[in-house]
């Protein structure tokens, strides 16, 4: 469990996710801002959103650049911390977690790999599965627990969303979501220009090329390429 102030990350660091941006704007940015707007409607805040795509396409970045943007401090998470082999654990640290977002507010709870308690393929019966479900219940209880006018947003993140128990996506819990793709021709070249901009580049590369070259990568492996190429010249 990781604590950060306010990320330095910003949505100018965030490239071919346009859509996403202003979808993450929407969901979590407005209300912390203007909570004001909902109230007029009379319509609920939504407490969080779920970013569900492929490894390394901008999940956790674009969930740092919007605490950046609502300077909210960043509680991040991995849901594989909270899968505790004593009775009990994985619940006590759910409650502490929601403390400590409480403690902070503004925050963004950021829980990734959410599908490692969040899976609605477990086995009750068994040992290990039955520490899982209650640490899940728990988390349940906490969403149905607190308000989203308490300037308390969540933010989940999942490579599998096909596996996760739908109780944790009812209205009124985790009931937005934000599909990630594997970047296109047109985001590679964006995500490459972004990595690339503080670099002496030569006339003679191309980015567009380089882009097409690297059909099939994630934003985080196009990352890695630019800085590992760039330390050989």
């Amino acid at each position: 469990m990781m604590v950060e102030k306010v990320p330095d990350s910003t949505y100018d660091n965030v490239g071919g996710l346009q859509k996403q941006i202003q979808e993450i704007k929407e969901v979590i940015e407005l209300p912390i801002k203007h909570p004001e707007l909902f109230e007029t409607l009379g319509i609920s805040q939504p407490k969080g959103v779920l970013l569900h795509g492929p490894p390394g396409t901008g999940k956790t970045l674009l969930a740092r650049a919007v605490a950046h943007h609502t300077d909210c401090h960043f509680i991040r998470v991995s849901g594989s911390e909270l899968v505790q082999k004593f009775i009990g654990e994985g619940s006590r640290m759910v409650r502490e977690l929601f403390i400590l977002a409480r403690t902070h507010a503004p925050s963004i709870i950021f829980m990734d790999e959410i599908d490692s308690i969040g899976s609605s393929r477990i086995d009750n019966n068994a040992s290990g599965d039955s520490e899982v479900q209650r640490t899940m219940l728990e988390l349940l209880n906490q969403l149905d627990g607190f308000e989203p006018t308490q300037n308390i947003k969540v933010i989940m993140a999942t490579n599998r969303i096909d596996i996760l128990d739908p109780a944790l996506l009812r209205p009124g819990r985790i009931d937005r979501k934000i599909e990630f793709p594997a970047p296109s021709a047109e985001a590679r070249l964006d995500i490459l220009k972004i990595h690339s901009r503080r670099m002496n580049l030569t006339r003679s590369i191309n980015l567009q090329k380089v882009s097409e070259a690297l059909h099939g990568a994630s934003g985080a492996e196009i990352k890695v390429y630019v800085f590992t190429t760039g330390r050989l010249y």
